[in-house]
């Protein structure tokens, strides 16, 4: 490719690929994990199961961003299960009926977790820090 259209411009197109890649990576880790109605517990109130399955969403998505994803969506499904592999997650997702106490999260509804940036330890729900400044 650098023969065709030189090294600058190879470099130049890898550099923005690379870095819309990695953005939609780190938004996808964020909106499984920070999302309304998580579940975050300490080591003393921990169970692998719970968390598994309410500390992480069904991210839902149209099939074709799915597939590109590699299911990221079915992250929960991962916490649980960690042997299974990506093309399996969509099936084993619908097939255990504990999945489907997982919060779905949609494209639009995630955007509402750019709001929330501190975990209340009293209510045991994230807040923004509009909600936490009384707390301060």
């Amino acid at each position: 490719m650098s023969v065709l259209g030189g090294l600058k411009t190879l470099l130049a197109i890898q550099i923005v690929v690379s870095a819309v890649a990695g953005a939609a990576g780190v938004w996808l880790f964020y909106v499984q994990h920070q999302f309304e109605g998580t579940h975050w517990a300490r080591s003393s109130a921990w169970d692998y199961t719970e968390t598994a399955v309410k500390g992480s969403s069904y991210y839902r998505s149209p099939k074709l961003l799915q597939w590109f994803t590699g299911n990221i969506g079915l992250h929960h499904v991962h916490h649980l299960c960690p042997f299974i592999p990506n093309y399996h997650l969509q099936r084993c997702h619908d097939a255990v009926p504990l999945f489907m106490e997982v919060k779905a999260v949609t494209l639009l509804a995630s955007l509402k977790s750019l709001s929330y940036r501190l975990w209340d330890e009293r209510k045991q729900i994230l807040v923004g820090y509009r909600v936490a400044s009384p707390l301060i």
